[in-house]
């Protein structure tokens, strides 16, 4: 037979990286004596999707067929960027609860035609994942971590992670100043949850079969990770989202009405946006001024991103702006380059990636990027019913969500918020005083005017416990199993499709 020169075809299955291919058909009759060879490779098909397809080789000569695979094996062997042996978290309950149908019948016999050995665990409580990522896993033997469910399930993979790597490196987690150490690991998601908000913002869509291929065949997109402070007592880490105020109330109050199911979510956002309740306080902030992009910009983070590679290594080494400490909220404007802005506010949001999901294709902030060591913090001030429904309308069409009056964007390193009356210890006993006098009163009347005293923070849909937090944004701390969202114009036309890449 005469298909394409041979080394174009190694190119194909060492890459994993085709389009389409076209094939002459065979020239000899198949025959027990001839046996057919198939290939597996990936091909790109529309809305970032990828799917497996395969090609069969036919040879007269055994000993011929015999040498293509054997050196086709030993190609593949010789790529140290695919994994090989993979630990698998799975979540039976997230999202609509198919978390182990997915991965068995999606996502497994992928695993098994790639040669990828796997140690599952489906687990059985909140947690699960993370404690035994921390304590008991030998994470020595794995090539990465992959998790099947939502984004609490990925959050639960990172805190096991990094905390893991912290620990084994004498790093201080409570210290806001501390710089931490990277994972050497990288995390695969598979999509199972409600939202799957990291997935979609990293990949372009939230599709399994897509998702497995990607750790398959190797790739390796860093993201940085922030790490939440109280009182230099560590919190949580945030990967994708903190919200004070609008989605801090969304999710207390769904929280309460779980029965719901997802639902609640819904019912909860509506009975928010009716409340209207605003939050008084301070932010200080140091801002990112020795980048590239900005928040307003038009370009958008894609995969192979100048903007993430070179704003990540420059910040890679040790800035001088790492070493600034916060003023107090009683100084000035600006000191000692941070910034401070006091007032009422509706919400107060950290975006660390654009948090677009297909609710929201644009996401929070659009120009957010993956791995810049910057996070995009979001003021929005007290303003009215009509003009608060615009900008959230704004996360759904095309228009610059940030261009208005009442709100406000910084690319920044660092934060803090203080709410206002905030005294150290008393804070819990406040928030509770708070919900004596104010709460019942507002959920019974949601049209009041009235705001209670505290909000609460959504760290990547978990509730902090503190309202006053410190925020610090760590430069690509995680890697993943993926290559960001890849620019579709190149790919959507396969009228003609080159023959390798």
């Amino acid at each position: 037979w005469k298909p394409f020169k041979l080394c174009n075809c190694f190119k194909v299955i060492i890459g994993l990286m085709v389009k389409s291919l076209s094939f002459v058909k065979p020239l000899y009759p198949v025959t027990p004596s001839r046996p057919p060879s198939t290939v597996s490779y990936v091909e790109r098909a529309r809305q970032h999707r990828w799917q497996c397809s395969d090609v069969t080789f036919h040879c007269s000569e055994g000993a011929l067929r015999q040498q293509w695979i054997q050196t086709i094996r030993e190609q593949l062997t010789a790529l140290t960027s695919r994994p090989k042996h993979l630990l698998v978290y799975i979540n039976p309950h997230g999202g609509k609860q198919q978390g182990e149908c997915i991965y068995e019948q999606k996502v497994a016999p992928l695993f098994a035609c790639a040669s990828i050995s796997t140690d599952v665990i489906v687990t059985e409580h909140a947690n699960h994942a993370r404690d035994h990522l921390k304590t008991e896993a030998e994470l020595k033997k794995y090539d990465g971590v992959v998790c099947v469910g939502g984004d609490g399930m990925f959050s639960e993979i990172v805190h096991g992670l990094v905390s893991r790597t912290q620990r084994e490196n004498g790093v201080d987690q409570n210290s806001p100043e501390e710089k931490l150490v990277p994972c050497s690991l990288r995390i695969g998601i598979i999509p199972a949850g409600s939202t799957d908000c990291i997935c979609y913002a990293t990949v372009g869509i939230n599709d399994p079969v897509t998702s497995a291929l990607h750790v398959i065949v190797g790739d390796s997109q860093p993201m940085d990770v922030c790490s939440v402070h109280h009182n230099n007592t560590f919190l949580r880490y945030s990967s994708s989202l903190l919200g004070y105020g609008f989605y801090g109330d969304v999710l207390a109050d769904s929280e309460r009405k779980r029965w719901m199911g997802p639902a609640r979510y819904n019912f909860s956002g509506f009975k928010t946006f009716l409340t209207h309740h605003h939050y008084e306080g301070a932010v200080s902030f140091l801002p990112a001024t020795d980048i590239l992009g900005t928040p307003r910009d038009k370009t958008r983070c894609r995969a192979g991103c100048f903007i993430c590679q070179h704003d990540g290594q420059l910040y890679s080494g040790d800035s001088p702006e790492e070493s600034k400490t916060a003023p107090d909220v009683s100084d000035r404007e600006y000191e000692m380059g941070w910034g401070v802005v006091r007032g009422k506010f509706l919400a107060i949001n950290a975006a660390s990636m654009s948090c677009a999901c297909p609710r929201s294709p644009k996401g929070l902030s659009p120009a957010a990027h993956l791995a810049d060591g910057t996070t995009d913090l979001i003021l929005v001030r007290k303003c009215s019913r009509f003009n608060f429904l615009r900008h959230l309308l704004r996360h759904t069409s095309k228009d610059d969500q940030f261009d208005m009056t009442f709100v406000e964007v910084h690319r920044v390193r660092r934060f803090r918020f203080t709410p206002r009356h905030w005294q150290n210890d008393s804070e819990l006993d406040l928030r509770e005083n708070g919900k004596q006098l104010f709460s019942q009163i507002c959920r019974d009347h949601p049209a009041c005017s009235c705001s209670p005293a505290y909000s609460s923070w959504n760290c990547d849909g978990e509730i902090l416990p503190h309202a006053a937090i410190e925020v610090g944004v760590h430069c690509q701390l995680i890697k993943l199993f993926t290559r960001g969202i890849e620019e579709q114009p190149l790919f959507e036309d396969l009228a003609n499709p080159p023959c390798a890449l």
